[in-house]
């Protein structure tokens, strides 16, 4: 695939779009994506986001909200660092697949401070949501950008320490890497083809500055290995 494939952000779906998704196929998806957050580093620079928006903030019990939150592997990975620095969590996960939802909770049984929302978040029911910091990990990339503008005026009205976007740099190079990856490692071929369409449909770092421009907050954007982005949004207004 050439380098000019990537001028532009496909418009082609995925599997995972299917809120209706479910059963031995949905849960071979999510573990597959798990373990390239994983064996990737992914979901530490969702971590990191969150150390940055914390800093100078304690004696507070947090509340963090995980949009688009999958089987829950992030926000189990939040709540082991908040165990381990002695923070306290009031955390949840939502998500528009019911049966997605449902295999969180299956896996989150030992992690009380964790629950979860079969929720749209283009529904009316999330537009009265309030937390302290949204996070948006490999889930914005879903969205075209006429919905993505929608979307983060909502989460800057609703998080009132701050946004951690974590999503995927559109590139040729990525893209390639990621096909030898799936070739060695990941068996499941609805994640590989996801995979691949999910690298298209990702940013580069013109899109998020012409997205961040719309917004009154400040904000950061960062490049991290592997080909991802680290866009944290606090919730304070530019000078």
């Amino acid at each position: 695939m050439k380098g000019s494939d990537f001028k532009y952000r496909t418009l082609e779906a995925e599997v995972m779009d299917d809120f209706y998704l479910e059963g031995d196929e949905l849960r071979s998806i999510l573990n597959d994506i798990d373990k390239v957050n994983s064996w990737l580093g992914g979901n530490k620079i969702t971590l990191e986001g969150i150390k940055k928006i914390l800093h100078r903030h304690t004696d507070h019990i947090f509340r963090i909200m995980d949009v688009g939150c999958g089987n829950g592997n992030m926000l189990r990975e939040v709540a082991d660092f908040g165990r381990n620095h002695n923070y306290k969590f009031n955390l949840t996960g939502i998500d528009a697949n019911e049966h997605a939802i449902k295999i969180a909770q299956e896996l989150s049984v030992d992690y009380p401070e964790i629950s979860y929302l079969p929720l749209n978040i283009f529904s009316e029911a999330f537009k009265d949501v309030k937390t302290d910091i949204i996070l948006c990990t490999l889930t914005l990339h879903h969205f075209k950008e006429e919905e993505i503008d929608q979307l983060l005026k909502l989460f800057i009205r609703n998080a009132s320490l701050g946004v951690v976007i974590n999503d995927l740099e559109r590139s040729p190079v990525a893209y390639h890497l990621f096909r030898l990856f799936c070739a060695a490692f990941i068996d499941n071929e609805i994640a590989r083809k996801d995979g691949l369409i999910s690298i298209r449909r990702g940013f580069r770092r013109k899109d998020l500055e012409r997205l961040g421009r719309k917004l009154p907050v400040v904000q950061e954007i960062n490049w991290k290995w592997a080909f991802r982005y680290q866009w944290i949004l606090y919730n304070k207004r530019k000078s």
